[in-house]
């Protein structure tokens, strides 16, 4: 038994206006989410969905996970870019040097995304989101290429990355220096195990591969809050 990536789950003040501007430039569908908020359903192989909810933290470090979002020409990337500016995005600097190709973008509430240049070989057989871009160490790489049963596609210099086997976006992890985690992450995985399956035993597995429970969610019946080895929260929800 392996659990499925249900969503990226994104903490927001005004949620709705975020995922207003990801529903817009995406093209996805927004729904109301049985757990709360809104979330966007894939019109991709993606593979999971979007999901936003309130949150009350303002945002005062740089996320854990950003969106590396892929290009065909040098036309097609200013295009992205200037959907992205007018729906509401922003430039901004995250250290990135003039002769770098890809461009740094904030959405409304300051959630940061790339917009790579084309001729990418590691994204180049991926869609329009190219990635989940995280910063994580080896370790992190290796569980969460065991929690979700996901083959690691790259192993070196303790950089890792895994895809679903049914493709979608590559998932991320830069290695060392791991930056110092100071509050709750404001984006978040949630898991669901298969239809059926045990809740319970699923949270055990992962506690064996180097999880620690930190609780229940908050209003959502059923919801285990954890860790993994890095410290970063994701949520494992009930089978529907």
């Amino acid at each position: 038994m392996t659990s499925d990536l249900l969503a990226l789950c994104f903490d927001a003040n005004d949620h709705a206006r975020v995922a207003g501007f990801w529903a817009e430039f995406l093209g996805w569908e927004t729904v109301e989410d049985p757990r709360g908020g809104l979330a966007l359903l894939p019109a991709d192989d993606t593979g999971f969905r979007l999901r936003f909810v309130p949150g009350q933290e303002p945002k005062i470090r740089q996320n854990q996970i950003h969106f590396d979002l892929t290009s065909q020409s040098l036309e097609g990337q200013q295009r992205t870019v200037d959907r992205a500016l007018a729906l509401g995005g922003r430039h901004i600097d995250v250290g990135q040097t003039p002769d770098e190709g890809h461009v740094v973008l904030a959405d409304p509430e300051g959630n940061e995304f790339c917009v790579i240049e084309p001729g990418n070989n590691f994204l180049a057989d991926c869609g329009f989101i190219g990635a989940l871009s995280c910063d994580g160490s080896q370790a992190v790489g290796y569980f969460w290429s065991r929690a979700l049963d996901w083959p690691l596609v790259w192993d070196q210099d303790q950089e890792t990355a895994i895809r679903s086997p049914h493709g979608g976006p590559k998932v991320t992890w830069g290695g060392p220096p791991v930056a110092a985690k100071t509050g709750k992450n404001r984006l978040h995985f949630d898991l669901a195990p298969p239809a059926g399956a045990d809740l319970r035993a699923e949270v055990d597995r992962l506690v064996a591969l180097g999880a620690t429970r930190l609780g229940t969610g908050q209003g959502d019946a059923g919801e285990v809050v954890m860790a993994d080895p890095d410290g970063n929260e994701f949520c494992v929800v009930p089978a529907t």
